[in-house]
Order: C-alpha cells, then sequence, then structure tokens
C-alpha cells in the first residue's frame, strides 16, 4: 500500500520536483500551498508523514507544527520540516515544537530526503 506524504510548501516548483521524485519512489502525494490549508489536509487526509516549509503565506511553519502536534487527530504523525532557514535557533525551535527532523533545502538532494522520509514511515 502506498505511503501519503503531505507537502506543506508555497514554492509550485519545489513541490513538482520532489512530488516526481516520491511519485517514483511509489508514495501517494498531496499538497498545500499554506498552512492554514495544510492543518486542513492533514486532519482530513491522516497522511503517514507531512514535509513543512517554514515560511509560508497565512500562517507560517512554526504554527502550522504547533497546531498539528497539540491536536490529538495529527500529533502522531512525523513531521519533517524542510526549509531554507538554517539557524541554531531556527532548528532548535523546530526540533522543540515536534518535528521529527530538521532538513535544510539547499543542503539536501532528493535522495536524501527520500531517505529521511523512509526513516520515519
Amino acid at each position: 500500500m502506498k505511503k501519503n506524504i503531505l507537502i506543506i510548501e508555497d514554492d509550485s516548483f519545489f513541490v513538482e520536483l520532489i512530488s516526481k521524485k516520491l511519485f517514483s519512489k511509489e508514495f501517494s502525494i498531496l499538497s498545500a500551498k499554506d498552512g492554514e490549508e495544510g492543518i486542513k489536509k492533514a486532519k482530513e487526509e491522516k497522511p503517514d508523514l507531512i514535509l513543512l516549509d517554514l515560511l509560508l503565506p497565512v500562517m507560517d511553519g512554526y504554527e502550522v507544527l504547533s497546531t498539528l502536534k497539540n491536536d490529538s487527530e495529527t500529533s502522531a504523525i512525523p513531521i519533517i520540516i524542510l526549509s531554507n532557514l538554517s539557524s541554531k535557533e531556527d532548528i532548535d525551535k523546530g526540533l522543540k515544537l515536534g518535528a521529527s527532523d530538521f532538513l535544510i533545502k539547499s543542503q539536501i538532494d532528493l535522495e536524501e530526503i527520500v531517505g529521511k522520509i523512509n526513516a520515519f514511515i
């Protein structure tokens, strides 16, 4: 059975790029372009894992992460932050709020992202 991955990311090019890679690895892909839509889809679809950007319109990724981790319906879903923010403060904040991992977009390739996803589901 295919595992469902929800990508909460406003960069449509990046979503397309990672979706193609994940689809080729037998994952089913859902996406949301902002934080509010991401929370709604997470609650409706109950994905196996969420890839979350931090710089999002409507509601930032930290708020999305905090909301999902504090909701009994979604708290068990592993969430990997995938962002260009890379300061120690950003990383520590994301992990403290409950992210399973924090990946920096500019420092990781698609195959490594797939490996991280497989490690959590």
